[in-house]
């Protein structure tokens, strides 16, 4: 019987033979002690005045005696007005520390049985990664490790944007001025060439207007009167009908781009299990109108184009396909979600999409309930902040976006700079090193992006995340391998730390005691984190661990002890900590270094 229960138990046979209530244990809320008083849990009396017809802190009173009589897990208590703290002993904790957390399945969770996909990045294969994909890849490969650690079956999905205008935009500004360069005669990773000759499609259109306006054409009218752009669209439309020449252009600058995608996954560590290409499902949703149209939950206007009437539901009207047949984004994603569905058969679909989205995902999850989808319940937006720097807001037409390759390569130098500067490198080969670095930058990188509630928008400070005090990655990664140190002497010393040789151990050090308090709740954090698809609730708590135990290790003497039981299990606390912190970076995505 874990801890909490026995509690429960306890204050239900107290509640029984002190006032007389027969089984209460289904009612009975505990809680975690606010840190300013003792204890490490708290049952609430108000709720039981009526029913003993006693004030709350005579229930308080009487119960935590009884328990502290009758329960050797309960050491003390006190009450503060309704509420019962209760100080747990050092002994429980030991046994709970030494069968629970020190097992080699703890916070390893069974299967429940479902699945879930979590689709991520979708990127555009116009222009490289930039600084809101570094948070949206991060977020959506956490998210997918963290269900998958509560007991989901995941499937990682990328939808890549791989047609359309923007596109074309690209694809025309390279026929028009490309001269045939390629990645190899430029120097430059594929996506990178691609995103330069989209930014110069935008300054060669910007021109084109403005010369437009000079001869008094409005702005809006001489954005559609642009030469480019009507050059753009005609593009688009051979590529729709399949133009051998645009198709095979298409196919080779796509090919450049996704040469670079995945240099950058490589890099960044990020993985997919499945690709869905938007050129493959444009279309797919063109059945589900016609499904709408039988069922009557979407009606044609004049025009010939299809509609779906929302304003019941506070929403507005919105279009579904165009009077001429073609599709819009709703029609897409309707299509999509299908195959999907169809494919994994996913209880759950988790859509990592910035927040200008969110009424679109609003639509399109209203659509899939009209249209009585099974799957609709299933459909979830994470939802998730723009990400700014102190300089301002990124625009990727004008080619002033943070570019992901350009912020990695200088988190990994500004990582190799902190690190000499602390002078901390002896005894490292080259190849060690470089890979320190990249551990060091791409955690600090990734563990600012993570720490910060998804929900909320964000500042992004190069320099602030790299610090090695604070809360940040590589003050966890140095608090792990400060660990690995401590346990490769003890290895060198030969100290034995299974759990037999500190089974005899006396009373914990209150550091001790809040360490293993604190690592109990890690099976819960895994699954709080999973419900509220929150990267950021593993992140405080695993910072949270490595300040008790750096609060610990400032406290307590470890190999200066002489009881060979308080020595033994300081080692094995030690090693606890360790892997817990191991285990949470990894759900974040970010690895720890043995050495620093």
């Amino acid at each position: 019987m874990n801890l909490e229960k026995k509690i429960k138990s306890g204050i239900s046979e107290a509640l029984k033979s002190q006032f007389g209530l027969e089984d209460q244990t289904e009612t009975i809320q505990l809680q975690p002690t606010k840190k300013e008083f003792e204890g490490a849990l708290t049952f609430v009396s108000f709720p039981y005045t009526s029913k003993t017809k006693k004030a709350p802190e005579q229930i308080g009173e009487t119960i935590g005696k009884f328990l502290k009589d009758n329960l050797e897990e309960v050491a003390d208590f006190n009450v503060v007005k309704g509420f019962l703290n209760l100080v747990i002993s050092d002994k429980t904790w030991l046994s709970i520390f030494s069968n629970s957390v020190l097992s080699e399945d703890f916070a390893v969770l069974p299967s429940n049985g479902k699945r879930v996909m979590v689709e991520y990045s979708s990127p555009n294969t116009n222009k490289p990664l930039h600084l809101g994909h570094l948070r949206n890849n991060f977020l959506g490969y956490s998210v997918s490790e963290i269900l998958k650690a509560s007991g989901y079956d995941v499937v990682k999905a990328n939808l890549i944007n791989d047609r359309g205008i923007h596109i074309c935009k690209s694809m025309l500004a390279y026929q028009l001025w490309g001269n045939g360069e390629t990645p190899q005669s430029s120097g430059l990773k594929g996506d990178h060439l691609a995103g330069k000759y989209y930014v110069l499609f935008d300054k060669e259109y910007k021109k084109e207007i403005d010369v437009l306006k000079g001869q008094g054409v409005e702005e809006e009218e001489a954005k559609k009167q642009a030469p480019l752009m009507k050059q753009a669209q005609e593009l688009l439309l051979k590529w729709e009908e399949g133009d051998k020449e645009i198709v095979a252009l298409w196919e080779k600058m796509n090919g450049w781009v996704y040469d670079g995608f995945n240099a950058t996954y490589k890099t960044i560590g990020v993985t997919f299990d499945k690709f869905y290409y938007e050129s493959n499902t444009y279309l797919l949703g063109k059945n589900i109108v016609e499904e709408g149209l039988a069922k009557k939950v979407f009606f044609k206007k004049p025009d010939g184009s299809v509609w779906v009437d929302l304003t019941s539901d506070g929403l507005d009207e919105k279009l579904l396909l165009r009077g001429d047949g073609t599709s819009v984004y709703i029609t897409q994603d309707l299509g999509t979600a299908d195959l999907k569905f169809q494919e994994y058969k996913a209880e759950k679909s988790v859509y990592v999409v910035g927040n200008e989205q969110d009424y679109h995902f609003n639509v399109l999850k209203l659509i899939l309930k009209k249209l009585g989808k099974s799957y609709a319940d299933g459909v979830y937006h994470l939802s998730y902040g723009m990400v700014d720097l102190p300089s301002g807001k990124m625009k990727s037409r004008e080619g002033t976006v943070v570019d992901a390759d350009d912020l990695v390569k200088e988190m990994l130098e500004t990582a190799e700079a902190r690190t000499k500067e602390l002078g901390k490198i002896e005894g490292f080969s080259e190849e060690d090193l470089q890979a320190l670095y990249k551990k060091l930058g791409l955690g600090a990188l990734k563990y600012f992006l993570l720490k910060v509630d998804p929900k909320k928008r964000m500042l992004f400070n190069p320099e602030e995340s790299i610090e090695f005090q604070g809360h940040t990655g590589p003050f966890i990664q140095y608090t792990y391998a400060r660990i690995s140190a401590i346990l490769r002497k003890a290895k060198q010393l030969e100290v034995d730390y299974n759990k037999e040789t500190f089974s005899s151990l006396g009373n914990l050090h209150p550091s001790e005691r809040e360490g293993i308090v604190l690592m109990t709740k890690f099976p819960e954090k895994i699954q709080e984190a999973a419900r509220n698809y929150a990267p950021s609730e593993i992140a405080q708590y695993i910072f949270d661990l490595a300040k008790a135990y750096n609060h610990f290790y400032g406290e307590v003497a470890i190999f200066s002890e002489e009881n060979k039981a308080a020595l033994s299990f300081r080692i094995a606390f030690s090693f606890a900590v360790a892997k817990i912190i191991n285990r949470g970076m990894q759900l974040l995505g970010i690895e720890v270094p043995e050495k620093m």
